[in-house]
């Protein structure tokens, strides 16, 4: 569930920005993944700190469709660095697989595994990640 998500998108001022005809690709952090970050940091972003949180959620959206597919083919293409995504915040994460996995690695250099690929969107495609993407 992405209560959180769903939370702080509204917080953030993003919900139309999100309900356009895009197409996106959402790298959706599950509410365990909110949860890894230390105690009050959501509270904090979602009423004092709107404007980093609304760069932190810009850094999980790509514009275009890109399926899991066509990410695995970006990554395999990219060699051993990995394959870099640019954010709609203009942000970078890379992307590899590890042991059979995606990985992605945020600017922070934290690594987020992804957890569920393909979940369609009227306006493009979802994947789910188990820990919130850093721009820095």
């Amino acid at each position: 569930v992405h209560k959180t998500l769903v939370a702080a998108v509204k917080a953030a001022g993003l919900v139309d920005t999100l309900k356009s005809p895009g197409p996106f690709t959402v790298f959706a952090p599950t509410d365990t993944a909110f949860a890894k970050l230390p105690e009050g940091t959501v509270e904090k972003l979602t009423t004092e700190d709107v404007e980093t949180l609304t760069a932190i959620l810009q850094y999980h959206v790509v514009e275009g469709k890109v399926d899991a597919a066509t990410l695995t083919d970006a990554i395999a293409a990219a060699g051993e660095d990995g394959y870099t995504v640019t954010t709609g915040g203009g942000g970078t994460f890379t992307a590899a697989v590890v042991d059979g996995a995606v990985v992605l690695t945020d600017a922070a250099g934290n690594a987020v595994n992804v957890t569920a690929t393909d979940v369609d969107a009227s306006n493009g495609v979802i994947h789910v990640v188990d820990t919130v993407l850093m721009p820095q």
